[in-house]
């Protein structure tokens, strides 16, 4: 499913117009990215939680040439589902 097909479906179950739907998407992904920057995580209860994660630097190796490179540190964001969503997945 893309954006269009989300947003066409969510304005079906909720009978709110196409142009409704797309904005509150739009101001709901904009809240989530602005706690994101300032690292806080964000549950959604029944679904899960959002969380920024810092990934440690470390050295790769390329198995072609042998040469080794550090990776600098990142900020990557992880999400853990409810143990309710888990249920669900796992009870089909």
């Amino acid at each position: 499913m893309n954006n269009k097909e989300f947003i066409n479906e969510l304005s079906k179950q909720t009978n709110q117009p196409v142009g409704t739907t797309t904005k509150l998407i739009n101001d709901t992904l904009k809240v989530l990215e602005e706690h994101f920057l300032q690292d806080d995580a964000v549950c959604i209860t029944s679904f899960g939680t959002f969380e920024v994660k810092k990934k440690m630097e470390r050295v790769s190796v390329n198995p072609t040439t042998g040469k080794r490179y550090l990776i600098p540190p990142k900020l990557v964001l992880g999400f853990r589902q409810s143990n309710v969503l888990k249920e669900k997945f796992n009870a089909e």
